[in-house]
């Protein structure tokens, strides 16, 4: 059946073309098209035998484009009018809420003209609500799919397709679960019993392991995994459903069928209760799969198992092929297929005699191919996806994997017998506990090498994958003696990468880098080697944290001499704390501001081991070869009233940061300061008409404006009248939403 693979694949690329490239008529056309393929390769397939993948690949391209066409027009179309709108629902609790920083969250279905959806409903307030509770309300609705919201979210790869948000009193009526909301009752008393069974510093991981929940792990636990390359244990897929599958082939004696009888709706279950998420669902596919053909005697053909696996997932939601949790399960169960067995055979062959025989130590080496084997060879098609979407390359990952996993299993049992033996699951959580900081002991230690992981902020570092890719595809035709040429030049290639991602920014006299991180600021000021960066916030606390983090990072920087706030709106500031789990910051220059957004003590947790200095006056700081003059704000008023401002200076570069000031703060550092001709102006308020008035304009008269602003922001900036302002005093304008990241260099 190795035909429905071909299919799989066709069907996974029509629905890819749906979500990604074209929609509606676009569509048609590319299942007409393929349909007309298959015609003429069908005519061909009988004098080649080649075409008949090449019809179950456009078949099922023609499947998948229907498919995505059929879904979008007939359940998605139906709800898009409501974006935005505001209407009263009868929203029915599937699962237990949650708090958020603003009031509380739970996902629950809603029924629109005669169909039913899912919907995340968000709360003013926390109040419980557990499955079966109906809520009564006028909500504001928001799509997550396109029509809807400008930047499509994750929650519609789930199936998640509206979200909303309380407008009005909310009227509660409470209701028994169904069968179908069972899961999520189970769900919840086992975190219950995780809670009451482990210590708090373990209980979150013990939860993401057993049911995937991330949501009490620890954010520097999740980077410590993300940089050593082992998110995936706490990412419910393969590993957890093979483990849970082991344990029932072990009780049931090995017996086929009980089993499988056994084996198949308990595994089904597992997959219920962590979500039926489509790493889950994937994996619980392939492993019923394989349960059955163990019950007739039948063998079981892994590349057939995906591609039925893939086929019920993307028929349930074709939206799917655009998760991240689905391509990059997908992608590691493709690659383990397609190059472990080489892999391996390679691993032995260079081990020699030392593999064979029944001996402990060959036994030993055998296995720790096997494991090399499978990491090396699950990497090899989701490196290319974790680069693009978390912007990294783990370098430790297998070392990380081959300390790492093998403890997974006797705590993934631990977790389950703590949950089943009562009042008895402290002792057991207490004794899993200890597997459990060795791992995160094991990924932080790893986490904190120089060269952990590289990332792709760095282009030399994009050019080098581009490389190492090219070299795979290479050695996939040479002989196995030639593997070590191959990695030598990747490791060379790596090093020139790293030299020049270093050296570039270390020359420059003069540099200023404006970030892209959306509807924020984060600005890098460098000069022969010295870094100081102003502000650190965007559309989201952790994404611009982590931007700025990564960015420096690619450039061989783990300690800034200083860290500059304007003032405290969160926008600014947000990724403050992010930024400081990773990088070292000498000192940290506070203004004198209302904190409206109440930050501030987070802040200065996050850098009680900064220098803190407030600016009570005008500063000028040495920055290399520069200086960087930080005029203090006018007393502690409200709003952008507030706002510091600074001037970086060098014999022959001016850049001022005027960060959110009003055009009134702007005349008075114009009455109050001295301000030379400008080579670059960071225009203020990320180009609000309330900023970068024309009087400043004409006062500096910079050469450059730089703009930091979110993508189809709802604020509608950058203003016309702003742009129409520099444009006609001269400046050549560059913003973050269309260009990404902006240097300056001098």
């Amino acid at each position: 059946m190795r035909w429905l693979m071909w299919f799989a694949v066709g069907v996974g690329s029509g629905c890819a073309i749906g979500a990604y490239l074209f929609r509606e008529t676009g569509l048609l056309i590319v299942a007409a098209v393929c349909l007309l393929g298959v015609i003429s390769a069908a005519w061909l397939s009988k004098r080649m035998q080649q075409a008949k993948i090449g019809i179950a690949v456009l078949l099922g391209i023609a499947a998948g484009c229907g498919l995505f066409f059929g879904y979008d027009g007939l359940y998605v179309e139906p709800v898009r009018t409501l974006d935005g709108t505001v209407q009263e629902i009868r929203f029915r609790a599937s699962d237990y809420n949650w708090k958020t920083e603003r009031g509380a969250a739970g996902d629950g279905t809603v029924e629109i003209d005669g169909r039913t959806y899912k919907i995340r409903l968000y709360l003013d307030e926390y109040f419980p609500i557990t499955p079966g509770d109906e809520l009564i309300l006028n909500v504001q609705f928001r799509l997550t799919d396109e029509g809807g919201a400008s930047e499509p979210t994750f929650h519609r790869t789930n199936g998640i397709l509206l979200m909303g948000y309380q407008k009005e009193d909310v009227q509660l009526i409470r209701g028994e679960p169904v069968w179908r909301e069972f899961p999520g009752v189970l769900r919840q008393k086992l975190k219950e019993r995780i809670d009451a069974a482990f210590p708090e510093d373990t209980r979150g991981f013990a939860r993401a392991l057993l049911l995937g929940d991330k949501t009490m792990l620890a954010y520097e636990t999740s980077l410590a995994f993300r940089i050593s390359g082992v998110s995936h244990i706490v990412a419910v897929s393969g590993l957890h459903v093979s483990i849970l599958f082991a344990l029932v082939y072990l009780v049931t004696g090995k017996r086929r069928f009980f089993t499988g009888f056994i084996g198949i709706p308990l595994v089904f279950l597992f997959a219920a209760v962590a979500g039926f998420t489509p790493s889950v669902t994937r994996a619980a596919v392939m492993q019923i799969i394989m349960m059955l053909a163990l019950m007739v005697r039948r063998e079981y053909d892994p590349p057939t198992a995906l591609a039925m696996a893939v086929l019920v997932i993307l028929g349930a939601n074709p939206l799917t092929i655009a998760s991240v949790g689905f391509q990059l399960s997908v992608g590691s169960v493709a690659g383990i297929y397609l190059f472990y067995g080489k892999i391996r055979k390679y691993l032995t062959s260079r081990l020699g005699a030392a593999v064979k025989g029944k001996s402990f130590r060959a036994k030993l080496l055998r296995g720790l191919a096997s494991s090399v084997a499978v990491s090396l060879s699950a990497t090899v098609l989701t490196t290319p996806l974790v680069a693009y979407y978390y912007g990294l390359v783990s370098l430790v990952s297998v070392i990380a994997n081959l300390l790492v996993v093998p403890v997974i299993t006797v705590v993934f049992y631990g977790i389950m017998l703590g949950c089943a033996v009562g009042n008895f699951g402290i002792w057991v959580g207490t004794a899993i506990s200890l597997l459990i900081r060795y791992v995160f002991a094991v990924t932080e230690l790893l986490s904190e090498l120089p060269l952990a992981a590289v990332y792709t902020e760095s282009v030399y570092v994009v050019f080098w994958l581009v490389l190492v890719y090219g070299l795979i595809v290479g050695l996939a035709f040479c002989k196995p003696g030639r593997v070590w040429p191959g990695i030598c030049v990747g490791a060379m290639g790596l090093f020139f990468a790293l030299l020049l991602s270093w050296a570039e920014a270390g020359m420059d006299n003069y540099r200023v880098t404006v970030l892209d991180v959306g509807q924020g600021q984060c600005v890098i000021l460098q000069s022969q080697g010295d870094t100081f960066l102003v502000d650190c916030g965007g559309d989201y606390d952790q994404d611009a944290g982590e931007k700025a983090a990564e960015k420096l990072l690619s450039m061989g920087i783990r300690r800034i001499d200083g860290l500059i706030l304007s003032h405290y709106d969160r926008d600014h500031t947000g990724g403050v704390p992010y930024l400081a789990e990773r990088i070292e910051i000498d000192r940290i220059y506070l203004p004198r501001a209302a904190d409206q957004d109440k930050i501030l003590p987070q802040l200065l947790a996050a850098t009680e081991d900064s220098e803190q200095i407030w600016m009570a006056s005008d500063l000028d700081v040495p920055l290399g070869s520069c200086v960087v003059r930080i005029f203090a704000p006018e007393g502690e008023k409200s709003g952008n009233e507030s706002c510091a401002s600074v001037l970086f200076q060098s014999e022959k570069y001016d850049t001022l940061i005027i960060s959110d000031m009003n055009a009134a703060a702007e005349r008075e550092l114009l009455r109050t300061r001295e301000l030379p001709d400008l080579e670059l102006l960071i225009v203020g308020h990320h180009g609000s008409d309330t900023s970068t008035s024309a009087e400043l304009v004409y006062r500096t008269a910079p050469d450059l404006a730089f703009i930091s602003v979110g993508a189809d922001n709802s604020y509608g900036h950058p203003a016309p009248e702003v742009l129409n302002r520099l444009r006609l005093y001269g400046c050549d304008i560059y913003r973050t939403d269309l260009e990404g990241d902006l240097i300056f260099r001098g």
